[in-house]
């Protein structure tokens, strides 16, 4: 025997003995020693606890007098009570007593005990040892699951790490027809054995009861022995499912989340017979637990994956779908207006003053088109353009977007009027794409204001949330307001507000969508202020130092 082996012979067949009766502790020790022991000798508690400190007995044979005091040694030990006297059961497992023995005791009595409380403690430390291991293998199943949201990996690590941890023959597992998860199977079988059916067949409304049944309860189905333990009808069903398999021990192990069970895991051996001890069956249900939710939620975010996937798909072929129209429009359009232009400059011959006022309405309504299809194309490049950053003086910007629709307000009796901050405004910004920004804001605000009413434009210096300076213009109307349930939509592409459907006011609900991503896109924001009736305030703020 080597070194090693040698030292485990000794632990195991090594004992202290302390006892404060000089004859008792040497006719103890002669006992011992006989039987194959090597003994270490203690009068008194100091000396006793000396013993223990510098060596590892296998087993530490006591004098009740010299237990008082005492913490679990770490060994089993053997109490050694005179007649007559009593023992404390609490004390007693304090000092980490298993067993104790009436004074006087013969030496093969004595012996008997000392050796079968050193096969307990063995016993003890290998069942430990098993369910140590086991814990370690089925916690890095646990793990493997929570690294993955992909369902049916989350089932193929739990067969896999079932089988090899527990030493079984087949672990099976398959989900019931349940929303919460996808439909999956999964089995695992030792090498040389056959596989199980792929489905439940005609067992499975009774399978799924008793899953059921068991999850309530929190409960599993263990057989240790079919040939010898009366048959439940869940039981034969099983048999009878398994086919030529014909199991020998078997465990059914509901998995489920809330008030139902979603799935099983079947373990069964074919060969020898397997004892479900405790330890193993929690352990099963701490892992059935987290696999759960390991389907739960990765059957939820797979599904978030695709709805993400097709609203991308969808996106991109809107976005393709305005290229292809704002190419195929803008050409004729082209043409039209061409010709529009030259008919009205006389080229073809003098035009009657009453087809003159047809080709201004043929005008306007092709401006109106050609506007139409710029935010077409605004909305279909927006995503992938880049801003040309250059100052910006605010103000002159305001001035232009002013002039440019002055004639659209006086055409619907509306007075635009601009006033200019105390202090000059200029932020870094991409002009074209801000006059563009301002240019929707101030002709939604006409478009939605009656006769009469007025549209009034600032601008000016803030100090921001963050400490700086930004810049705030403002838009505000006397229209006719957005309606509450309506404002939460707004920045939607196509979307048009209910009151301005019914009043038939003409736009493609690309507009301010439009604005909203580029104030983004500048790192500012939109902000609205609505009253029903009354009118909107529209305020833009940017930062001044750009994005």
């Amino acid at each position: 025997m080597g070194k090693n082996g040698a030292d485990v012979q000794h632990v195991s067949r090594s004992a202290v003995v302390a006892d404060s009766d000089a004859d008792r502790l040497a006719l103890t020790t002669v006992a011992l020693k006989a039987a194959g022991f090597k003994v270490f000798t203690a009068a008194d508690a100091a000396s006793m606890a000396a013993r223990l400190e510098t060596g590892s007995p296998a087993v530490l044979v006591l004098e009740n007098s010299l237990a008082h005091g005492l913490r679990s040694p770490g060994v089993p030990v053997l109490l050694l009570l005179d007649a007559g006297e009593s023992l404390d059961l609490e004390e007693a497992q304090a000092w980490g007593v298993v067993d104790y023995v009436i004074n006087p005791v013969r030496a093969d009595e004595l012996v008997y005990r000392v050796e079968t409380l050193i096969g307990r403690s063995r016993e003890r430390a290998r069942s430990r040892g098993e369910v140590e291991a086991l814990r370690e293998s089925l916690r890095n199943v646990s793990s493997a699951i929570r690294q993955t949201n992909d369902p049916q990996l989350i089932a193929d690590h739990v067969v896999r790490g079932f089988g090899e941890a527990l030493g079984v023959d087949h672990v099976w597992f398959a989900t019931f027809r349940d929303e919460r998860v996808p439909s999956i199977r999964a089995q695992w079988n030792r090498p040389g054995t056959p596989m199980l059916p792929a489905r439940l067949g005609d067992s499975e409304k009774l399978i799924v009861e008793a899953a059921n049944r068991l999850w309530a309860e929190a409960d599993v189905l263990a057989v240790t022995d079919h040939r010898t333990q009366p048959e439940s009808r869940i039981t034969q069903a099983l048999k009878e499912w398994s086919c030529e398999l014909n199991p020998v021990s078997s465990v059914l192990l509901p998995v489920g989340e809330g008030g139902a069970a979603l799935g099983i895991i079947l373990l069964t051996t074919v060969e020898e017979r397997h004892e479900w001890t405790r330890p193993e069956i929690a352990l099963m249900q701490h892992v059935a637990g987290n696999v759960a939710h390991g389907l739960i939620q990765g059957h939820l975010i797979s599904a978030q994956q695709r709805v993400l996937h097709q609203l991308r798909q969808l996106d991109k072929a809107k976005t393709d779908f305005l290229a292809t129209v704002n190419h195929e429009l803008r050409t004729p359009l082209t043409s039209i207006t061409a010709y529009l232009d030259m008919i009205r400059d006389g080229s073809g011959g003098p035009v009657p003053e009453g087809i003159s006022k047809m080709l201004d309405v043929i005008a306007r309504n092709s401006d109106r088109l050609r506007r139409l299809i710029e935010d077409m194309l605004t909305v279909s490049m927006q995503d992938g353009s880049n801003l040309d950053l250059k100052p910006v003086d605010i103000a002159k910007l305001l001035q232009v977007v002013v002039a440019t629709l002055r004639p659209l307000a006086e055409s619907r009796h509306v007075a635009v009027s601009f006033t200019e901050g105390t202090e000059d405004v200029e932020v870094t910004a991409d002009e074209a794409k801000l006059e563009q920004v301002f240019t929707n804001i101030v002709a939604n605000a006409i478009k939605f204001t009656p006769a009469g009413g007025r549209v009034g434009i600032t601008s000016s210096m803030f100090a921001s949330a963050d400490g700086g300076r930004a810049a705030l213009v403002k838009v505000a109307d006397t229209g006719l307001g957005i309606p509450e349930h309506d404002l939460p939509h707004i920045f939607t592409r196509f979307y048009r507000a209910s009151n301005a459907t019914a009043a038939a006011v003409p736009g493609s609900g690309l507009g301010l969508a439009i604005a909203q991503d580029i104030i983004s896109r500048h790192m500012g924001r939109m902000v609205f202020d609505s009253t029903l009736g009354s009118g909107t305030t529209v305020s833009v703020e940017l930062p001044v130092g750009g994005p």
